[in-house]
């Protein structure tokens, strides 16, 4: 069964574009298009993508609201993958917070905008530590707070998963953290499993954005 797709942006040509390179797939179906994020929430609950492929800027609803109200209201959201012209955006750094998995760049390579696709579908959040960190550094002050450190603090790590943590934020996936710790990947999957748990978040990327904000981990 293809992944179902749906493209949500105000501008009709980048709709277009993306259909055209992901309907380009034998495993992918774009399965609805929709102007402004205040159309998303009954697509999605008719439609059912596996994915949302959402711009950040939109003049009704912009993508930070819209991926507030689909993680809030729809059981079993789908994946949700902001678009965005430009990576320090404050808006993209309020979406990631908000939920959304990872970002696209408008000016992605054809096969980087497939790979995102299939990535996010499979549980994945988009490997983007370098850019995380940067809107860290530009726009987590204001999000951090006293607050983001009690949290992160009554999670209770053990060594061994902050360790794993570091490791995520510094964009290694599971089988290169197996890698560098010299365990097996399964034992590494079980840790990022717990690290998620205890910190409330819904990916690695909420991981992430939780151990700056709290100040585990320092941009730079």
């Amino acid at each position: 069964m293809p992944l179902k797709v749906l493209l949500v942006d105000d501008e009709p040509l980048v709709r277009a574009g993306l259909r055209a390179v992901l309907e380009a797939q034998p495993d992918i179906e774009v399965v609805g298009e929709a102007g402004d994020g205040a159309a998303v929430i009954p697509l999605v609950r008719t439609l059912r993508p596996d994915v949302v492929a959402m711009d950040v800027r939109m003049p009704l609803m912009d993508g930070i609201e819209a991926t507030r109200a689909v993680l809030r209201t729809v059981p079993e959201p789908p994946k949700i993958i902001m678009v965005t012209t430009f990576e320090n955006d404050e808006y993209v750094y309020g979406a990631l917070r908000a939920g959304a998995d990872g970002f696209l760049l408008k000016r992605a390579r054809p096969e980087e905008i497939v790979h995102a696709v299939r990535l996010v579908a499979e549980g994945d959040s988009l490997p983007f530590p370098t850019a995380i960190r940067r809107l860290a550094a530009e726009h987590g002050r204001e999000y951090g707070t006293a607050g983001a450190r009690r949290a992160f603090s009554a999670a209770a790590l053990t060594a061994r998963e902050e360790e794993v943590l570091r490791l995520m934020a510094r964009g290694l996936s599971n089988a290169e953290i197996a890698g560098r710790l010299t365990v097996g990947a399964e034992t590494v999957k079980s840790h990022v499993s717990a690290v998620l748990a205890k910190l409330g978040a819904r990916d690695r990327t909420q991981a992430v954005i939780a151990a700056y904000e709290s100040g585990f981990v320092s941009p730079g």
